[in-house]
């Protein structure tokens, strides 16, 4: 096969490629659109036509979400809830992660694998009884009790992804901060950790964009309106009967998106290459 024709056959297969991607991009992304489009609409006009656009744009509709769902509030407690289980996820699971990359034998191989297996186990599966422990130890209703187990549901995902990245890191390193005088502790924190940023990235946002969106675990553990996050107050302004406020419902959720966008705009250079790192070498 000559150069040019394998440099043809190249670009061909590169343009089906970035095409299929497009179609796959255009298709995530338009429920998005429509969101947007017609949380700019009177309620008159999105019961007529979702798909036209607005007549005038109603950003009344932004003002009116803001207070029904009383966003500082619910956003407060969103975020109370994605620090919490962060901070916990990441510090544990990355001095988790690198003992058990660092430490041969089978009880670390077994140790291990213990976590990558929890990760099989559905959610549904073990929610009655988590509710029930929640109850027992008064964490249920406590947006901080929320975090904590964040903690536990989320920490393995972050082993399995800081074992394998900790695994691109020379021994040499731990070696000379040993040599150095460094304790396991300081070695960790002052010379390993700051190398982890990239999976930290990625572990931070993976797991914010669950705890961020997800809906079920705060319905079971949130039992005061006062404590709802985002999207548990947002659920209130769907009413009975299919009787729906849905211009503020859309408006709301594209408020909600706005914080996660942002902070993956900010982090989105380190994950790609943090779910590589992790996840091949793990």
């Amino acid at each position: 096969m000559s150069k040019g024709t394998a440099a043809l056959r190249y670009r061909m297969g590169s343009t089906i490629i970035f095409l299929v991607l497009l179609v796959a991009a255009c298709f995530t992304l338009f429920p998005v659109y429509m969101g947007i489009l017609n949380s700019l609409k009177t309620e008159g006009e999105m019961m007529n036509n979702i798909l036209s656009l607005p007549a005038k744009l109603q950003l009344a509709n932004y003002a009116d979400a803001f207070h029904k769902t009383e966003f500082l509030r619910s956003l407060g407690n969103t975020v109370v809830v994605a620090v919490v289980g962060l901070a916990g996820i990441i510090v544990f699971a990355s001095m988790a992660g690198f003992k058990l990359s660092r430490t041969a034998g089978r009880l670390s191989g077994f140790i291990f694998g213990l976590f990558v297996m929890s990760m099989l186990i559905p959610f549904h599966s073990i929610m009655i009884t988590l509710v029930k422990i929640a109850k027992e130890l008064s964490v249920q209703g406590s947006t901080v009790g929320l975090g904590f187990i964040y903690i536990g549901l989320g920490v393995s995902m972050a082993i399995f992804l800081y074992h394998g990245f900790v695994k691109s890191i020379p021994r040499e390193l731990d070696e000379a901060a040993v040599m150095d005088g460094c304790g396991e502790f300081r070695l960790f924190f002052t010379v390993i950790f700051p190398l982890l940023l990239p999976i930290t990235a990625t572990a931070a946002i993976l797991n914010l964009l669950w705890m961020w969106n997800d809906f079920l675990l705060p319905l079971l553990m949130l039992t005061d309106s006062d404590q709802y996050t985002l999207l548990l107050s947002i659920n209130m302004l769907f009413g009975q009967y299919g009787n729906h406020d849905w211009s503020a419902i859309l408006a709301s959720l594209v408020l909600t998106l706005l914080p996660v966008i942002l902070i993956y705009s900010v982090l989105q250079s380190y994950i790609l290459n943090g779910i590589a790192e992790g996840a091949v070498k793990g």
